[in-house]
């Protein structure tokens, strides 16, 4: 089963140690980075999409950080 994520952050050095960590367990790169505006606090925020393939069933209640 493929597993999806969507990791999002401040435009800060811990976005990148958020993707650098995904990456080194095991998650691939989806896409892209985007970056976009957020007027409410004044930040710009990033996001990335990654997956990763893994054996059994999909289950809503499963913790995707932890895959």
């Amino acid at each position: 089963m493929q597993l999806y994520r969507l990791l999002t952050e401040d435009d800060t050095s811990a976005f990148c140690h958020k993707v650098s960590e995904a990456l080194h367990k095991g998650w691939v790169l989806h896409g892209s980075p985007t970056m976009a505006f957020d007027a409410a606090r004044g930040v710009m925020r990033c996001a990335q999409a990654v997956t990763k393939e893994v054996p059994g069933t999909y289950d809503p209640g499963m913790k995707l950080g932890v895959q």
